[in-house]
C-alpha cells in the first residue's frame, strides 16, 4: 500500500507544472450489527448480514465500523486539448484500509458529443455503478445487496462515451469492451467456496443508453462476456467445458416528482439458466429529512438447488450539511435458498455518515 500511495503522489508531484490538477474526495463512516438471524449452520456461518457482496462487507451481532467505512480520493489531471487523466484510490474498512486504484484511466473529448476513454474503470452494469463507494450520492445506507451481488465489478479496456439530446430528452450512451482477471476474487475465495477462486471475465462487450426528461429518467443495458474459473489451480467446468458465456441485460426506471419519488432497476443474467434481480424503493422529501422504504429480490432458479433471498428496508436521511449527510436503515433477509444459502435470515441495523469533498 505504501509503495502504491508513494508512486501516485510521486506521479502527481511530478505533473504539477503541466497540468491542471483537481482533487476530490468522499467518505463513509458507518456501523452496525445483527439484531437476530439464522446464519448457516451447515457452513458453520453465525447470524451474518451480508451487505455488499463484491467486497464481503458481513455484519455480525457484534457492533462494527469496519464492513462499509471507506475512504476514497478521486485525482483529474487536465492536460489540455481535451486530454485528462483519472485516478481513484479507495480504502475500505473490509479490507483493513488498505488503499486500492479502483479507476485509472486516460479519457480524450474528441468533440463536445463524443469522449474516448482507455484504463481501468468500474464495470457500468447497474444504475449505481459508477458512483457506488459514494454514498453520499443515494438515498440508502447502500444499493440493496441482492441486486449488486456480482463478484467482478472492475474491468480493463476502452469506451466511447456521448453526450448530446432528441428533442426535449437529454441522451447519453457509453459502449465498452475489455476484460478482468482477479487471481483472488474475494466474495468467492472467502465466502462462497472459501478456497483460493481466480475469476476471468474476457470478451465483455456491452453497452448503455440513458435518456431522461423533466421527472422520468430510464436506463437501458446490456453486456455478454466469457466466463472462466479456477479453483486452486484447477479450470471449473460447466457440462464439460472450462467456459460459459453470459448475457446481462438491465433497465432503471426512476421518477422524481419533487418531493416524492420512486426509484426501479430490474436485470437479468442468462449463464446457462436465468438469475432475475429487481429493486422497488420511494420517499419522501421533508426538507432536510427523507425517509424511505425499499424492496429487492434475487432469484435463481438452478433446478433442484435454488438461490433465492430478498430485502425489506426502511430508513431516514438527514442531510444536515450541505456535504454531508446522516442515514439510519433496518434491513430485513429473508434467504429461501435450498442448499447454498448465502447468509441465511437476518435481521439488522446500520447507520452512518457520508461526506464529499
Amino acid at each position: 500500500m505504501k509503495l502504491k500511495l508513494t508512486l501516485l503522489a510521486v506521479a502527481l508531484t511530478s505533473q504539477l507544472s503541466y497540468a491542471d490538477v483537481n482533487i476530490t474526495g468522499f467518505a463513509s463512516v458507518n456501523a452496525g450489527k445483527v439484531l437476530s438471524g439464522s446464519g448457516v449452520p451447515q457452513f458453520g456461518l453465525e447470524p451474518t448480514f451480508l451487505a455488499d457482496y463484491p467486497i464481503v462487507s458481513a455484519y455480525t451481532k457484534d457492533w462494527s465500523f469496519e464492513p462499509e467505512s471507506l475512504i476514497g480520493l478521486q485525482v483529474n489531471a487536465d492536460l489540455g486539448e481535451g486530454l485528462s487523466v483519472i485516478g481513484q484510490v479507495v480504502a475500505r474498512g473490509a479490507n483493513d484500509f488498505d488503499a486500492e486504484f479502483e479507476w485509472a484511466y486516460v479519457s480524450y473529448e474528441i468533440n463536445e458529443n463524443w469522449t474516448f476513454q482507455a484504463g481501468k474503470k468500474r464495470l457500468p452494469l447497474f444504475y449505481y455503478s459508477d458512483f457506488y463507494d459514494v454514498g453520499y450520492a443515494y438515498v440508502w445506507m447502500r444499493p440493496p445487496a441482492d441486486n449488486y451481488t456480482w463478484q467482478i465489478f472492475n474491468y480493463q479496456g476502452v469506451n466511447l462515451l456521448y453526450n448530446g439530446s432528441i428533442g426535449d430528452w437529454a441522451l447519453s450512451g457509453n459502449i465498452y469492451t475489455g476484460r478482468e482477471d482477479d487471481s483472488d476474487n474475494k466474495l468467492l475465495s472467502e465466502f462462497f467456496f472459501q478456497t483460493p477462486t481466480r475469476e476471468i471475465w474476457e470478451d465483455i462487450i456491452g453497452g448503455v443508453v440513458s435518456l431522461s426528461h423533466d421527472w422520468l429518467e430510464l436506463r437501458f443495458t446490456h453486456m455478454q462476456y466469457t466466463n472462466k474459473r479456477f479453483k486452486n489451480g484447477v479450470p471449473e467446468l460447466w457440462d464439460g467445458k472450462d467456459s460459459r458465456d453470459g448475457k446481462f441485460y438491465g433497465i432503471a426506471a426512476n421518477a422524481d416528482f419533487g418531493n416524492f419519488f420512486v426509484l426501479t432497476e430490474f436485470n437479468r443474467l442468462d449463464l446457462g439458466g436465468n438469475l432475475d434481480t429487481y429493486m422497488v424503493s420511494a420517499g419522501y422529501r421533508i426538507g432536510n429529512v427523507t425517509p424511505y422504504v425499499m424492496f429487492s429480490d434475487f432469484n435463481q432458479d438452478d433446478g433442484d438447488d435454488p438461490e433465492k433471498h430478498n430485502t425489506r428496508a426502511v430508513g431516514v436521511r438527514w442531510d444536515f450539511h450541505a456535504s454531508a449527510a446522516f442515514k439510519v436503515q433496518y434491513d430485513k433477509v429473508e434467504d429461501d435458498s435450498f442448499d447454498l444459502a448465502v447468509a441465511g435470515d437476518s435481521e439488522s441495523i446500520t447507520f452512518g455518515i457520508d461526506v464529499v469533498f
